[in-house]
C-alpha cells in the first residue's frame, strides 16, 4: 500500500490542495493526516471540511495540539499559537469542532504507528527533534504489538531515525523525491514535515509517501501559491508574522 502522510496543515488550504494533487499523481492508495489541521492559517473551516471528506473516504486522521486549542481555546494566551486559537474556534462550525474534539491521538495501521508528536504520552505533545526524543518515542511505541514504524509531525521538519549497526539511534535528513529503503527488520521513526507551514527556509509544502510493499519512504516538497495563502492571512486580520512565515518558509 502506498500511504500519503500529511501533517501540520495549519489552515493552509492552498498547500493542502497542492499536496493532495501531488500525492494522487504518485498513485497513493490511502491518506493519513497526522494532526494540526488548524492554527496560524486563514482557512481553518475549509481545511477541516476537506479533511473530513478524506476521513469519510477512509483516511486516518489524528488530533494535534492546535486542533485541541481550537476546540478549547485557553483563557489566557501564553504563546503565539495560542493567541489566535479563539479566532480559529470562531471560524469553525459546532459540528467541525465536535469532529476535531473526537479525533484520536494515535492510530495503528499494521506495522505503522501514527502519532502527531511523540508516542511517549501523545497528549503531552512532546517534540521529536533529536536522537534522544526519537528514542523515547520508539520505546513507547513498543507497547503496540508488531509496530516497526512510527510516523509523526509536530516539528515541521523532515527527518528519519533508525538504529545503526552499533544499536545507536541515528538521524538521517532525506532528499526530496528520493525513496529511502526502510526494511522492516529495523525500527524506524519519521517526521514528515509540515504541509502548511514549513520552517526550514524553503516555502514548499512538505509531506511523505510510505510504500509498505517496497518498504521505502519518499519525502516530498511541493510548490504552491504561498503568496495567496499569505494574502488570505492578511485579509483575515491575523498577525503579519504568520503571512511572512509562509512567504519565507521560516
Amino acid at each position: 500500500m502506498r500511504l500519503a502522510l500529511l501533517s501540520d496543515i495549519h489552515g493552509n488550504i492552498q498547500a493542502l490542495e497542492a499536496c493532495l494533487q501531488h500525492a494522487r499523481a504518485q498513485q497513493v492508495q490511502a491518506f493519513a493526516v497526522l494532526g494540526d489541521l488548524v492554527g496560524y492559517g486563514a482557512n481553518p473551516a475549509q481545511v477541516v471540511e476537506r479533511v473530513m471528506l478524506l476521513s469519510a473516504d477512509g483516511a486516518s486522521v489524528l488530533k494535534g495540539n492546535h486542533d485541541a486549542m481550537a476546540v478549547h481555546p485557553p483563557a489566557l494566551a501564553k504563546t503565539v499559537g495560542e493567541s489566535t486559537a479563539r479566532w480559529t474556534h470562531e471560524q469553525l462550525s459546532s459540528s467541525q469542532r465536535a469532529w476535531l474534539d473526537a479525533l484520536p491521538y494515535t492510530a495503528q495501521l499494521d506495522k505503522v504507528l501514527l502519532v502527531h508528536a511523540s508516542a511517549d504520552e501523545p497528549a503531552q505533545w512532546r517534540y521529536v527533534y533529536d536522537e534522544r526524543s526519537a528514542s523515547a518515542s520508539l520505546e513507547a511505541a513498543a507497547q503496540w504489538p508488531g509496530v516497526h514504524y512510527v510516523f509523526g509531525g509536530h516539528v515541521h521538519e523532515q527527518s528519519l531515525y533508525f538504529h545503526g549497526a552499533n544499536a545507536d539511534l541515528m538521524k538521517f535528513s532525506p532528499q526530496s523525491g528520493i525513496a529511502v529503503p526502510v526494511a522492516p527488520h529495523r525500527l524506524w521513526l519519521g517526521t514528515v514535515g509540515s504541509v502548511g507551514q514549513p520552517r526550514d527556509g524553503r516555502p514548499e509544502a512538505m509531506y511523505a509517501v510510505f510504500d509498505s510493499a517496497r518498504w521505502n519512504i519518499t519525502f516530498h516538497r511541493v510548490p504552491y501559491d504561498q503568496f495567496a495563502a499569505a494574502s488570505a492571512i492578511r485579509r483575515a486580520g491575523l498577525p503579519e508574522y504568520f503571512a511572512q512565515r509562509l512567504e519565507k518558509g521560516r
